[in-house]
């Protein structure tokens, strides 16, 4: 496929599509997405075979006060580019998350049913990706979770700093879901995109996260485990680690129909997770 245009340059899905061939990024130099309009002319000057949206504002807890500075990026500045790709002709694939579905139950979430995000920044992603569907452009939505990679703040890279001081940790083990690899979901986008253009009767709502479902404490477990690090986890509940935005304690999504559709199956985020850590140097 010819050049993709990716909004977004710094974050941890822009990063790792930095690093593939045809892939144009833009930043907030180049496309402020806090101005909609900018984000319609980038797509208009480059005139890109598909675009893939991996920008938003994830600052989950400061969204809680700055409501209007989340939904000008992820929802107004979605529905500008949107709009564009279905002017243009080209195919849309922006990355959604978890955080649109309230969280209950221990049921994965299938892409029918229907979201009720629980904070300010699901709100924004819900009605960024209600813009989408509306639009009339080809498009994939793609909901994903838990993303950790070498670039930018995780969660696998505050654990091994967190581990520089601490052996002992306490982490949330009631809030259960799939850590996904950034390389992953770059891989899965550009591999959507491709089959957007060639069959445009794709488009939809898909789930795409890493497997098995695990808890954050479990998850931290695992990192130093790998990592060689003798730390101790205990689990804590939510109710214990308050934040000013209310996370879902159940982030399993359903991602049966990404791979019926596109042929993309989940990764396994351990086999993901050596990766990063061989990266950063800080494997075992």
């Amino acid at each position: 496929m010819s050049q993709v245009l990716v909004f977004g340059s710094t974050g941890q899905v822009a990063t790792e599509l930095g690093h593939m061939d045809s892939i144009q990024c833009l930043g907030r130099a180049e496309a402020n997405l806090e101005d909609p309009t900018l984000c319609s002319d980038a797509i208009k000057r480059f005139a890109p075979a598909a675009v893939i949206n991996a920008a938003a504002y994830t600052a989950v807890d400061k969204a809680e006060s700055e409501g209007a500075a989340a939904g000008l990026i992820n929802a107004h500045a979605v529905k500008a580019m949107a709009e564009t790709c279905a002017e243009i002709g080209i195919p849309l694939v922006h990355i959604s998350t978890d955080y649109v579905f309230e969280g209950s139950g221990r049921d994965a979430f299938a892409t029918s049913d229907r979201p009720s995000p629980q904070n300010v920044y699901g709100r924004t992603k819900l009605l960024g990706e209600n813009f989408v569907k509306s639009s009339g452009c080809v498009f994939a939505i793609v909901r994903t979770s838990w993303v950790f990679s070498a670039h930018g703040n995780n969660f696998v890279k505050t654990m091994l700093r967190l581990a520089d001081s601490r052996a002992e940790l306490s982490v949330v083990n009631d809030q259960v879901g799939g850590p996904t690899s950034a390389r992953a979901i770059a891989d899965a986008c550009l591999e959507i995109a491709k089959q957007l253009r060639a069959s445009p009767s794709k488009s939809g709502v898909y789930h795409f996260t890493g497997a098995p479902n695990v808890s954050w404490a479990e998850f931290a477990q695992y990192i130093f485990k790998m990592a060689g690090l003798n730390v101790n986890v205990t689990g804590i509940p939510t109710e214990e680690y308050p934040t000013p935005a209310a996370r879902p304690l159940n982030s399993r999504l359903d991602c049966s129909d990404t791979y019926r559709v596109f042929g993309v199956s989940q990764p396994d985020w351990r086999e993901e997770l050596s990766s990063v850590l061989t990266e950063l140097g800080a494997r075992a």
